[in-house]
């Protein structure tokens, strides 16, 4: 279930443009347009948190390879467990794609 604060036009149009991309080259230069470096860099590094802990990983590890604070690799863990499965569905769809062959 979707957040109803998040719940707007606006953010629909974005998610609706992010359905549009079709490919990796497209999707970089999309990002490039509407984020700024940082915010894209902070959001991989999300993700990158997100499938650590999945699998498992300490925070030690977490923070040696991605160099996220504690308090990002908390907030990520809180989505896990508690959030709207967003990252679990990426994740997910992300370790099947790895599973199948080229």
């Amino acid at each position: 279930m979707v957040n109803p604060k998040l719940r707007d036009e606006l953010n629909d149009q974005l998610c609706h443009a992010v359905l549009e991309l079709s490919n990796v080259e497209e999707c970089y230069q999309f990002f490039e347009d509407i984020c700024t470096i940082g915010e894209l860099k902070a959001m991989s590094q999300r993700l990158e948190v997100a499938r650590m802990l999945r699998d498992g990983h300490t925070y030690d590890d977490i923070v040696e390879r991605t160099h996220a604070s504690t308090a990002t690799i908390s907030r990520v863990k809180r989505c896990l467990n508690y959030g709207a499965d967003g990252y679990g569905i990426v994740l997910g769809r992300l370790k099947e794609q790895e599973k199948t062959p080229s």
